[in-house]
């Protein structure tokens, strides 16, 4: 029966008042809950039901894989137009030398950065499943590709001895070894393409989970690291080989400070400027970006006025600034992959895809949850997949979700991808009508840009205090994805990262928190006795609580942590019990032994005159007829009967809850049952409370209830578990097995 009240009155605390038996899961199955006739399939019928195409169907999979066919035709456009166009157009605009700059982190020349920025950009319009995010060149992604192209085709592959009379000095093939480097960045990239499109069409969606946040965020500080450094060179303008691997952001560190003596003063000092405007600037927009209908798109007039000043100044040919160089104008035509180079990029290219889908989810969800819209994770997949492996025949690098940007073009009015399709035209009017304009830039201005784009991953070493307060695993998380990625490379850095965290989560279900609860009176709560004052326990009885599953890794742990917390270990117990009863018959031989030798000497003596002792009982005590004492009594006195028969602990009955219990295996149900046979032999029942329906299945199924253990031993809630064990007669001390099992609704 049950009642809910609030005495009429709104602001009265809601009640709720049940009452009903005691009910035991053996009860439930056999009379309460009853499971429905299910008809199983078979393979060919569910095959049938999969491949069966209709109308329908053939609808809901076009319109799937190709999202912009669901709100495309209900564009609204006077309220989305405005805010696309300004949005689409102050993000091509950022879109442009932020292509240019990433392409020298990807090891390749500039012009391949404005391929990747158009044709990606330009599918994803009709793949995507995110309206805000920016896709394109990312900083990370670069710098890992480049440190698969810089290993590929390393500069020493390309030297060239030049002898100038009796000098002779080394210089490289730079067109060779660049036409190789692209053509390793694009393998790539197909490569990449092909990962992502399956692991899409396969839902593998969910491998972007075991990226947590605190081992993206460590990762990807690690990745600004590597960035920062990689770019100091063209800051500097001096020359340093590139290195990658173990340690590679050591040695070109190192590098780089053994020729920091051979520093082109107007290449810093561009640099410097560029640095101090792209900082300032960037502030202002932060500050007032409430007030400043757009940002101020500070890299573009950075590189407007850094490239005017390098041709008007002729930079390169009188101070020897180093510049972009040529830009072919016009598209290139489609061109395979060279597939020869595969076979060695395939763990690269698994790295690359997972962290390019990580980047470009995490962002796709938050915006996506901040305007009230979904996103799917699968075809978030199939849409970067579709995008690398189509912009691979067209010599693009691979792309994914750019942060800044995708921050500009949401708060610039973005409402649709139709901005991210403005902002990919932007970069086609550039590479098809002016892109000879950028030739003369100086590439110390590139380095700036990325350098100073690097201040929102660098702030995330603010993680490591918050962290601190908040969760050690996750700052243990943060750091070791940070260390591995910073000295191992980012790809076995993500890989050493990756590992540790599932460890963690290993040793989280080894080092789960055990407590001993208490009832909060006049309720059917039960807290930590060791927390909360208000918790009682009861007499008698232990309810043990460990906030974890129990499988092969920790059921040893969980049954001693039960031994532990509940004080009653059945082995001490047993072994004390073994000791007090050895103990007692030798104190009993001890004190009859006199008596009994006078009493024998005494009969012994009477029996030759013929005379009959009689005892103090009354009970006569007669020789045998050859002279033989009767046997003695192997019986304890009624005392010693009593004294035996005392339980071995005040502890009558142990409650498991199993509420935070989501999954047991075998080795888990072995360690259950044993237990609950141990604490049996010493006169403690085990009863378990809260188990839910699944793990109740998966008992039944490994053959758990049999023998001494049924499922009367087990209750839908602790609260039915400690009222029949409060209404139960306590089992006896002697170590007789018992089944210690409740009795049922019915029989109460």
């Amino acid at each position: 029966m049950e009642h809910v009240t609030a005495n009429g009155d709104p602001s009265a605390t809601l009640m709720y008042h049940v009452e009903r038996p005691v009910y035991n899961e053996g009860y439930i199955e056999t009379h309460l809950l009853h499971r429905k006739d299910k008809i199983p399939k078979s393979i060919c019928s569910t095959l049938t039901e999969h491949v069966r195409c209709s109308s329908k169907k053939a609808k809901s999979i076009v319109f799937s894989f190709l999202p912009i066919l669901t709100w495309l035709p209900s564009y609204p456009v006077k309220e989305y137009l405005f805010g696309d166009i300004v949005s689409g157009l102050s993000t091509g605009v950022m879109q442009l030398p932020q292509g240019l700059a990433y392409a020298m982190l990807a090891a390749v020349p500039p012009v391949y950065g404005l391929y990747s920025s158009f044709y990606p950009v330009l599918l994803y319009t009709f793949f995507g499943t995110s309206r805000h995010i920016s896709i394109g060149t990312f900083a990370v992604i670069s710098l890992m590709i480049g440190g698969v192209v810089v290993r590929e085709a390393p500069d020493s592959a390309f030297e060239i001895a030049a002898t100038n009379g009796s000098n002779s000095s080394v210089i490289f093939d730079t067109d060779a070894r660049d036409a190789r480097r692209v053509q390793v960045a694009v393998a790539l990239t197909f490569l990449v393409g092909i990962i992502q499109f399956c692991f899409g069409l396969l839902r593998f969606g969910f491998v972007a989970i075991y990226l947590t946040e605190p081992l993206v965020r460590g990762f990807t500080t690690a990745a600004a690291v590597h960035v920062f450094i990689s770019q100091l060179k063209y800051l500097l303008g001096v020359r340093t080989l590139r290195y990658s691997g173990f340690l590679s952001a050591i040695y070109s560190l190192i590098e780089v400070c053994k020729n920091i003596a051979t520093t082109n003063v107007a290449t810093l000092l561009v640099g410097l400027f560029c640095v101090v405007v792209l900082f300032g600037i960037k502030e202002i927009n932060d500050r007032f970006k409430k007030k400043l209908p757009v940002p101020i798109p500070v890299e573009i007039i950075v590189v407007i006025i850094t490239t005017g000043a390098s041709y008007g100044m002729q930079l390169h040919e009188k101070y020897e600034v180093e510049i972009v160089g040529k830009i072919p104008t016009g598209l290139l035509p489609p061109v395979a992959p060279d597939f020869s180079m595969i076979k060695n990029l395939i763990p690269d290219s698994i790295a690359i895809a997972v962290v390019g889908f990580s980047m470009a989810v995490s962002m796709a969800k938050i915006f996506a949850l901040k305007h009230g819209y979904t996103v799917n994770g699968n075809q978030e997949l199939i849409a970067l997949g579709v995008c690398n492996f189509t912009g691979s025949f067209f010599q693009t690098f691979s792309v994914t979700c750019s942060m800044s940007r995708s921050l500009v073009q949401e708060s610039t009015g973005g409402m649709t991808q139709i901005a991210g399709l403005l902002s990919s035209l932007v970069v086609l009017l550039v590479v098809v009508a002016v892109g000879f304009v950028f030739q003369p830039l100086p590439q110390t201005t590139l380095a700036a840009i990325v350098m100073v784009n690097l201040m929102g991953m660098f702030k995330q070493f603010r993680d490591i205090p918050s962290l601190w307060r908040t969760s050690k695993i996750e700052l243990a998380i943060w750091a070791v994805a940070f260390i591995a990625s910073v000295l191992l490379g980012l790809d076995y850095g993500l890989l050493v990262a990756v590992g540790f965290a599932i460890l963690t989560v290993i040793y989280r279900t080894q080092s789960p928190k055990h407590a001993i609860l208490g009832q909060i009176p006049d309720t059917e709560m039960y807290c930590d006795i060791e927390e909360y004052e208000e918790a009682v326990e009861s007499v008698g009885i232990k309810i043990f609580l460990s906030n974890s599953s129990i499988y092969f890794a920790n059921s040893d742990l969980y049954v001693s942590a039960l031994k532990e917390k509940t004080g009653v270990n059945p082995a001490q117990y047993q072994a004390a019990w073994k000791a007090r009863e050895k103990k007692q018959k030798k104190d009993k031989v001890k004190q009859d032994f006199p008596q009994e030798r006078k009493a024998v000497v005494k009969l012994m003596q009477d029996a030759e005159m013929g005379v009959t002792h009689e005892l103090e009982d009354g009970k006569s005590m007669e020789l045998q007829s050859n002279g033989q004492l009767p046997a003695a009594k192997s019986d304890l006195d009624s005392e010693e009967t009593r004294h035996f028969l005392e339980p071995l602990t005040d502890v009558h009955s142990i409650v498991l809850d199993f509420t935070p219990v989501n999954f047991i295996d075998s080795v888990g149900a072995k360690a259950l049952k044993s237990v609950m046979k141990e604490y049996s032999e010493i006169g403690v029942s085990v009863f378990i409370g809260g188990c839910s329906r699944t793990v109740l299945a998966d008992l039944s199924r490994m053959s758990f209830f049999s023998g001494a253990v049924s499922r009367e031993l087990l209750f839908p809630s602790v609260h039915d578990a400690v009222l029949h064990c409060r209404h139960r007669a306590p089992l006896p001390g002697p170590p007789a097995a018992t089944d210690g099992a409740a009795r049922t609704p019915a029989e109460e």
